[in-house]
C-alpha cells in the first residue's frame, strides 16, 4: 500500500494525520479484498477527514475491484 498526501491538503501535521487515518483504515478494512493486489490511496481534498468515511469509502473501491477481478 502506498499512501500520497500532496501540500493542497494542508501543513504537515494535518497531512500526516490524514496518512494516520488512511493507513489505520485501510489495516481495517483489508479483509474486504479478496486477492492480494497493489493499492495507492490518494485523497481528495475536503474540508474535514474521518476515520468512517474512509473506511466507507475503501470498502466501496474494495467491492469494485473484487467485482472486476471476477470477470
Amino acid at each position: 500500500m502506498g499512501v500520497a498526501v500532496s501540500k493542497k491538503h494542508g501543513k504537515a501535521v494535518k497531512r500526516n494525520r490524514i496518512k494516520r487515518l488512511l493507513r489505520a483504515s485501510f489495516a481495517d478494512t483489508l479483509q474486504f479484498l479478496d486477492k492480494p493486489c497493489s493499492v495507492i490511496l490518494v485523497p481528495k481534498v475536503a474540508e474535514e477527514y474521518s476515520y468512517n468515511n474512509f473506511c466507507k469509502s475503501l470498502k466501496i473501491c474494495f467491492k469494485k475491484v473484487n467485482e472486476c477481478k471476477k470477470s
